[in-house]
């Protein structure tokens, strides 16, 4: 069995002060049961890692994204951490697949193939983003430091911070397909790679989630609630401070200082096109008494993208790692 991990931060005392004093645990664990949806990962829902390949010896716009500095910085600041961040992610569950129901089992092995290749693909975008100047090493920095931060974590915790980083991707990934507008003027390559990465993210959402509900099938309600909305919170903001950080970085390489920098990030962000406006409702449901990723099922997206990017995919004798 494994126990919940303490957390000994202001927030976490504070919820336990609140409900200790209007509640045993075990009636909030009632409370908590009376707004259970029993919602899970869809029976006929096949994972399906596609090995397919991007803008090889093809060469980026600086700003390949419609001509706009804030859209290409932001999705350049995003690809940077995959590598590393899919990894992370890829260990956090391989840590809990021994002894997973036999579905839950290949959804892993699946889960960590789709990782493999977006991984793959996001190096070689990479690679693209530093050949028009950019200088990404500062970005990769922090990452590096962020990741030195939670070695020290219990395994439980990794996986409770790859839930909720696979819900911000997840969320990002119904907006890039349901609204056309985030990747309007984008390369061709380009916007066909986020849009496959897109594409998987919302097959494999409830991967990382179901992972957790057998890791912890045997706490109580409130404590699978109230860790996993504290390590949110704490994710939410490493999340949006690490993008906004490299995103300003990268704006800085482009000649964008100081307030145009910060106002042009902030309209972006919450103005047009919004993407942070956009995710806002997904984001508050993921606190909410029986939240499941496949609560909304969005599978239709999936295909809608995959007749999008089709024609983008390079044949196997042009593609090269």
């Amino acid at each position: 069995m494994i126990a919940a991990p303490a957390f000994a931060c202001p927030v976490s005392v504070a919820i336990d002060i609140i409900v200790s004093t209007c509640w045993t645990y075990a009636q909030f664990d009632g409370f908590l049961e009376a707004f259970v949806v029993q919602t899970v990962t869809p029976a006929d829902l096949t994972i399906t890692p596609r090995d397919v390949r991007f803008g090889r010896g093809t060469r980026l716009r600086r700003w390949w994204l419609n001509n706009d500095p804030f859209a290409t910085a932001f999705y350049n600041a995003l690809s940077v951490t995959f590598p590393k961040g899919e990894a992370y992610f890829i260990e956090s569950v391989r840590n809990f697949r021994e002894g997973t129901p036999p579905r839950l089992h290949a959804e892993i092995q699946a889960f960590i193939k789709q990782e493999i290749f977006h991984t793959r693909e996001h190096v070689a975008f990479n690679r693209q983003v530093a050949e028009q100047g950019y200088d990404t090493a500062p970005l990769e920095k922090h990452i590096d430091e962020a990741l030195e931060l939670t070695k020290a974590a219990p395994p439980i915790a990794h996986l409770a911070a790859t839930m909720a980083l696979e819900h911000f991707t997840a969320m990002l990934a119904n907006q890039l397909i349901a609204n056309p507008r985030h990747l309007k003027g984008g390369d061709e390559q380009v916007v066909a790679l986020w849009r496959w990465h897109a594409a998987e993210e919302i097959e494999h959402k409830g991967v990382a989630y179901d992972t957790w509900l057998h890791a912890t099938r045997h706490w109580s309600r409130w404590q699978r609630w109230k860790i996993k909305a504290l390590v949110m919170i704490g994710t939410t903001r490493e999340f949006f401070s690490g993008r906004y950080k490299a995103m300003l970085e990268l704006l800085r390489q482009d000649g964008i200082t100081g307030i145009r920098a910060h106002v042009g990030i902030l309209w972006y962000s919450l103005g047009w096109p919004g993407m942070a406006r956009k995710i806002l409702g997904a984001w508050i449901a993921y606190f909410l008494p029986g939240f499941h990723p496949w609560n909304h099922d969005d599978r239709k997206l999936i295909s809608l993208a995959e007749s999008d990017y089709a024609a983008a995919i390079l044949p196997r004798k042009e593609s090269v790692a």
